[in-house]
């Protein structure tokens, strides 16, 4: 069997003799098999990368085609339909109220009155007071309510209230014909002056007139009226100390007595 003739050991040539090949450079299949990895590493990145750039724009062309209908397969992600909101002022899934929708108030029609019907009973109007008659040319005496006893008498130009009957001619006013002046038997007339009840004659003034004139008010005694002044509203001719004169009213028993007077015969 021959003998496999020892190969000297390449790391130590200057030894034996032996010297390397020297026509190719040292490490060159290392260098090529580290480019090619080098190379096929760059191209597999480029690779991935424009994979991975193109999906997405593939997967959202495939979920939202054109016409607007989804592929079978594929899950799209559409906005939601409106529904009733969950809450006043809410849509469902969101957090911001929406406006709602302005509902048209009704305009009120006023509905026509029903004609009043023609056999309805009307309200009867109410009595007008019927005014005093107009006194005439007659002769009264003036009792006194709260002294029935006692009637106007002169005394003096004065007049008072006195046992004695005296009668007075009963006129229309001198300043108003719906009230009464009182005249004398003498043709006097009884007047108020310092409101005080006088019989004088008359002196042809507007003055006079009006202080001969009294106008008959309803008392609240029954068949007995009051006499209130013309020209002084509100004042009414009353006895006093048994002295007949003008004073204003009062709200009291006295005074509507003292101030109440029957027209006798």
């Amino acid at each position: 069997m021959p003998k496999q003739k020892p190969q000297p050991p390449q790391d130590r040539p200057w030894e034996n003799g032996w010297a390397p090949d020297g026509s190719r450079t040292p490490g060159t299949r290392r260098l090529w098999l580290a480019g090619a990895l080098a190379l096929v590493t760059v191209v597999a990145c480029v690779t991935a990368l424009a994979t991975t750039q193109r999906a997405p724009e593939e997967q959202s062309q495939r979920a939202t085609p054109s016409s607007g209908a989804s592929l079978p397969g594929l899950i799209t992600f559409a906005s939601p339909s409106a529904s009733p909101s969950d809450g006043p002022g809410r849509s469902p899934g969101s957090g911001a109220p929406s406006s709602p929708t302005p509902t048209p108030t009704p305009t009120p029609t006023k509905s026509p009155s029903p004609p009043p019907s023609s056999g309805a009973p009307k309200p009867k109007p109410k009595p007008e007071p019927k005014p005093e008659p107009k006194p005439e040319a007659t002769w009264r005496s003036v009792r006194s309510v709260n002294y029935p006893d006692r009637y106007w008498q002169l005394h003096g130009d004065s007049v008072v209230l006195g046992t004695a009957r005296t009668t007075f001619r009963l006129v229309e006013g001198l300043a108003d014909a719906s009230c009464y002046s009182f005249a004398t038997a003498d043709g006097a007339h009884l007047r108020h002056r310092e409101f005080l009840l006088r019989a004088e004659h008359k002196d042809g003034t507007r003055l006079f007139e009006q202080d001969a004139t009294f106008c008959p008010r309803a008392s609240a005694h029954s068949g007995a009226i009051m006499l209130e002044s013309v020209n002084y509203p509100g004042r009414y001719l009353r006895h006093r100390n048994f002295q007949l004169r003008l004073d204003p009213y009062q709200h009291s028993d006295v005074y509507r007595a003292d101030s109440a007077f029957r027209l006798v015969d």
